[in-house]
């Protein structure tokens, strides 16, 4: 048994548009114990997603909804501690669905193991985890992208954008990304390789913007954010082009009851094909598009980067910052060693 406490949040409100600090509480409590077939986790990293704010309501959706009271839960790594699994042992490097904890248990089926090779432990939550999944998912799959294509990627400084218009790129596209600060959209071009990048929050006239980014039209648009943004990528769109919906983070803090109106802008002569997803489905090409991402990593075909918030007592605060576009890249809370 490990002595100590453990802090861990607990969702004490569901905030009706934006959420605030106010809405979570910091409990302690002692460091749990496991029982038969559990393990002990101790959290080095865990990961604030855009997805989490669903899990704030109680309505149907495809995360379950956190329960009031109850400790939240988001993707973490971590360390074991004490194990009473068979094929987990203490010291192991594993990732999980579990609690934004400092400490949490978790049974054998729930815990996998780790192994970034050369990379740190933390890309397992981005590039080599989730995020990256989700951005082969919607460029490869989804969007179905074809060398020569102009792909529009909104978000496009974030875990998932980011990643997304890179592999556009490796598979021989023009590719812009849409983001929200000039530090941003430099990353974008001069590290990432982004042919053209347009700031939102700065240029008078986005549209104007949009088509003069992309003078051929939109074949492919990763759509990340929804809202204005998206009203003018649609007006770019060809024919037989493909829209793949991600997500739509500019509309997740409407008020209850309050629901956005389009896609005002997709016009039926392109024959578009729009296609939302969830990258659960896709759990059966982890392994493969987490190697092949790897890969790129090592080669330098891919880069990406990482915010890090430090301490288990700021996680809120850096789950919020995303709707004010405060990452570059992964938003990640750092909890332990």
């Amino acid at each position: 048994m490990v002595d100590g406490t453990n802090r861990q949040w607990i969702l004490t409100e569901r905030p009706t548009g934006e959420p605030s600090t106010d809405d979570f509480s910091l409990r302690e409590e002692p460091i749990p114990e496991p029982g038969p077939n559990e393990a002990l986790v101790r959290t080095s990293y865990l990961s604030v997603d855009p997805y989490m704010r669903g899990r704030m309501r109680d309505a149907d959706s495809y995360a379950d909804p956190w329960t009031l009271g109850e400790p939240m839960r988001g993707r973490v790594v971590g360390e074991v501690i004490e194990s009473n699994v068979d094929d987990v042992a203490v010291g192991d490097l594993v990732r999980g669905n579990l609690h934004w904890a400092e400490y949490a248990v978790a049974t054998g089926a729930e815990l996998d193991p780790v192994d970034t090779g050369e990379a740190p432990p933390s890309t397992a939550l981005h590039v080599l985890g989730m995020p990256g999944l989700t951005a082969y998912v919607g460029t490869v799959e989804v969007g179905h992208v074809r060398p020569g294509d102009t792909v529009v990627v909104s978000g496009a400084a974030g875990a998932v954008g980011s990643l997304a218009g890179q592999i556009a790129r490796i598979a021989g596209c023009r590719v812009v990304g849409v983001a929200g600060s000039a530090e941003k959209t430099a990353w974008l071009t001069d590290e990432l390789g982004f042919d053209a990048a347009v700031n939102y929050r700065r240029v008078e006239d986005l549209p104007s913007a949009i088509e003069s980014a992309c003078p051929r039209g939109v074949d492919l648009y990763f759509e990340n954010v929804g809202g204005p943004v998206s009203d003018a990528v649609m007006d770019r769109l060809t024919d037989y082009s493909r829209v793949a919906v991600c997500g739509k983070i500019s509309l997740y803090n409407l008020p209850e009851g309050e629901r956005a109106t389009g896609p005002r802008r997709l016009h039926q002569r392109t024959r578009t094909r729009v296609e939302g997803f969830i990258v659960s489905d896709y759990d059966h090409l982890a392994e493969s598009v987490s190697r092949r991402l790897a890969r790129w990593v090592e080669e330098g075909e891919v880069r990406y980067r990482e915010t890090v918030t430090e301490g288990i007592e700021n996680a809120p605060a850096a789950f919020l910052g995303l709707f004010e576009g405060e990452n570059v890249g992964k938003q990640l809370v750092k909890v332990g060693r």
